[in-house]
């Protein structure tokens, strides 16, 4: 039973124990741990807004990478449309360059047609002369083997000539 009712002189000296621990505690030990609770709150509430700075270092590193892949995908779009308005073009040179080399052939080769037609034609009006005058010849021949034929050829072509 003496535990449920101690002795006056227990208590005494729990007490003065008790009172003299709470006055050191009060005095060195409260100050100590109230100052290391501080340090550690000042240290948490840095940490944090380091956190929020570094959060916000980070959104803005983030908006500032999509604004720069969203200009580079402009970009992109802009020199794929330049391309293809190239590409375009160039085709379009190429086919007007094939056009008017093919236009240039054809217009040479009528000329040369046209040259060899010439030809051809003068080639065919030297031979039916030759063959017209050899003709002509021989019915001269025949028709002038007498003296009379051939003054009166010879009169009738100065009348021609005179008239003329």
């Amino acid at each position: 039973m003496e535990l449920f009712t101690p002795e006056l002189g227990l208590v005494f000296w729990m007490f003065i124990a008790f009172a003299i621990l709470f006055i050191v505690l009060w005095k060195w030990g409260w100050p100590v741990i109230l100052k290391n609770m501080d340090e550690r709150a000042d240290t948490i509430d840095k940490g944090v807004e380091y956190a929020k700075e570094a959060k916000a270092q980070l959104d803005s590193a983030r908006a500032d990478a999509q604004k720069y892949i969203d200009e580079a995908r402009k970009q992109q779009a802009e020199m794929l449309r330049d391309a293809a308005k190239m590409k375009s073009q160039i085709i379009e040179e190429a086919k007007k360059e094939a056009s008017e080399e093919a236009k240039k052939v054809m217009d040479a080769a009528k000329v040369s047609i046209e040259q060899s037609r010439k030809e051809a034609e003068l080639q065919f009006r030297n031979e039916v002369s030759k063959f017209s005058l050899d003709i002509a010849e021989k019915m001269v021949r025949n028709n002038l083997q007498s003296d009379k034929a051939q003054s009166e050829l010879v009169n009738k072509l100065l009348d021609e000539i005179e008239n003329n």
